[in-house]
């Protein structure tokens, strides 16, 4: 016999819900947003990491870019071998120094982001 619908039951299946823990539980993310002192130790240690990133890149720059001024006094008439120094020997260290360059910033903030992502 039918039942009464008040007292009838209803199964309602599903994933389960993730709850979160309302005490001690900290999001880097919005300590960042409200620039509080944690966040903004986190977005200084960023900038720590990217600042130490490109003075790298500065350093081995001026080391291939540095001497050149020196090397062409010493040979003043040879201007081929200047402009296949500069064109072929300076140009495809240079490419491979920005693409480094690059890679690691990327690298950098993606480690920034999992360092600070909610889960």
């Amino acid at each position: 016999m039918p039942q009464n619908p008040a007292d009838r039951r209803v199964v309602v299946t599903g994933p389960p819900r993730q709850t979160r823990r309302v005490f001690g539980y900290y999001r880097p993310r919005t300590e960042i947003d409200e620039q509080t002192t944690l966040g903004h130790t986190y977005v200084r240690s960023l900038m720590r990491t990217q600042l130490r990133t490109a003075l790298a890149v500065f350093a081995v720059l001026g080391l291939l870019v540095g001497p050149l001024p020196l090397l062409f006094a010493a040979m003043p008439d040879a201007r081929p071998l200047v402009w296949a120094i500069l064109g072929f020997g300076l140009y495809a260290p240079l490419v491979l120094l920005a693409r480094w360059f690059v890679r690691r910033a990327e690298r950098n903030e993606r480690d920034f982001v999992r360092l600070v992502e909610d889960r």
